[in-house]
């Protein structure tokens, strides 16, 4: 009896064994890897195109809400690819080496200011799929704030990022209430193959390698300087494209157009990020502050980037600024208001003159 009870405990033993193998086989991780990016951009092209082709612009209302439906067989409305009451264009976009052509529509430019692609924004949006006709994820018209910055974790997708920068902000009125609304504002719909979006990573109701679209209206934003120097962001865009862009990133960026740069001293680093961005040895925060002598002007001890003059919403302070950041000319003599100057901290020829 103790012998058989013995030989039974070694059976349930062994069992026991293969079973955890078994599971310890079944919990290995398969890694799929990523798909071509190009092969991706085709295919999502071509559903992208079909989709402007086989659907239209069911209404537009006075706030610029747009619902877009498929034509129906026999239909004869004009499709999105071919109607003309809003502007279809295109933006060319270069990211993870793939030339991409990004389809949007303009239901109104907006009047304001259009942020660069490391602002922050003020935004609503809604987004589709192009198979459904339910969105997946929406604001509700409510304003939301978002940073456009594509490397932190919590900024957005690369599509918006893009687009956004084509639009412009509106007006914004503050009721008795505390409530602002806006009026004027930018608004429109980008159509962004799954290389600007998720890609090959599925979200909560989107596949991966998803084309989306994204209707969306732009209220405001903020602007941002991420070197810290005193300059912000979109005014270190040299080529005035409304982009800056950090190529450090040679994974994502392999080879970037020449065009796209924007780097003074060439070291590789965009002005944005470069506290010396005229490689002369000194700061662009030590090259733009104000000598001791300077006229007591503005509620800094830096020049801005341009004059400012008082802002007529804040009676009680004074932010007038009669200098920007100075530049100089052959006689040595400062120039502190031309548009087109070369500003001392893009000049390593006079790094150490003084206003």
């Amino acid at each position: 009896m103790n012998k058989f009870k013995y030989y039974f405990i070694l059976l349930l033993a062994g069992v026991a064994m293969i079973s955890c193998n078994k599971d310890d086989d079944d919990d290995d991780v398969v890694v799929v890897p990523l798909r071509d990016y190009k092969e991706q951009y085709k295919a999502d092209s071509d559903s992208i195109v079909k989709y402007l082709k086989t659907n239209y612009i069911k209404e537009v209302t006075a706030n610029f809400d747009i619902t877009i439906a498929k034509i129906p067989v026999g239909g004869t409305q004009v499709s999105i690819m071919d109607q003309t009451d809003y502007p279809l264009k295109i933006r060319k976009v270069y990211s993870d080496g793939v030339d991409y052509e990004v389809y949007y529509l303009v239901l109104r430019e907006g009047t304001g200011q259009a942020p660069c692609n490391y602002d922050k924004i003020s935004a609503s949006y809604t987004g589709n799929l192009l198979n459904a006709t339910e969105y997946f994820d929406t604001s509700y018209g409510l304003a939301r704030t978002f940073n456009l910055e594509p490397y932190l974790s919590t900024s957005v997708i690369d599509g918006w990022s893009e687009i956004f920068p084509q639009f412009k902000t509106g007006t914004a009125v503050t009721g008795d209430n505390g409530v602002i609304t806006y009026d004027n504002y930018g608004a429109g719909v980008m159509f962004l193959p799954s290389g600007l979006g998720y890609y090959g990573s599925s979200q909560e109701k989107i596949p991966a390698y998803s084309p989306l679209v994204f209707s969306f209206k732009l209220f405001d934003l903020q602007r941002l300087d991420h070197d810290f120097d005193g300059v912000y962001d979109f005014e270190e865009d040299i080529n005035k494209d409304g982009y800056v862009y950090d190529f450090r990133d040679t994974e994502k960026y392999p080879n970037p157009p020449a065009s796209l740069f924007d780097d003074t001293d060439g070291d590789k680093i965009a002005d944005f990020l470069d506290v010396d961005d005229d490689g002369d040895g000194y700061t662009t925060f030590y090259e733009i502050t104000k000598p001791t002598d300077a006229p007591n002007t503005g509620l800094s001890k830096y020049y801005p980037f341009n004059p400012i003059v008082d802002n007529p919403n804040t009676p009680n302070v004074d932010e007038t600024e009669t200098r920007g950041i100075p530049a100089f000319a052959a006689t040595g003599e400062p120039d502190y208001t031309s548009p087109n100057r070369l500003r001392i901290h893009v000049d390593k020829n006079h790094h150490t003159a003084k206003p």
